[in-house]
């Protein structure tokens, strides 16, 4: 792997939990989330999926997420949410006494990498 970063959405390693259940059945499996971001996570643990699985996440502070198993490695998978969540969200810690957002949020553009820039604009080194 080289060193140089080519994913255009921001992820932040973390630690988290979530409870992940296949469709089709009732049966939860908790999962580590190694990271997050608005439109998908890497989580790791025992459950068996392969590419292309429909999946029900919840996530403290989030109702569910839908979303399809993009990969698979070893015990590590990614998962490709249908609809963004407000990642910052899961984050937080859990507040007494607070209604629980939804944690669904419109499309955002922010967290995107930046545009290229216009080539006439480098210079070649």
């Amino acid at each position: 792997m080289t060193g140089v970063e080519t994913r255009s959405v921001v992820r932040d390693s973390l630690f988290l939990l979530a409870e992940i259940r296949i469709e089709q059945s009732a049966e939860t499996h908790r999962v580590r989330v190694r990271n997050l971001s608005d439109g998908g996570m890497m989580g790791e643990g025992n459950l068996r999926v392969q590419r292309g699985h429909r999946l029900t996440i919840q996530f403290r502070n989030i109702k569910e997420v839908s979303g399809s198993v993009a990969w698979v490695q070893d015990n590590r998978f990614g998962i490709s949410f249908d609809e963004e969540i407000d990642s910052q969200i899961a984050r937080r810690p859990l507040q007494g006494g607070e209604d629980l957002p939804t944690g669904m949020v419109e499309r955002s553009w922010s967290h995107r990498a930046p545009p290229a820039p216009e080539p006439k604009l480098l210079r070649k080194i």
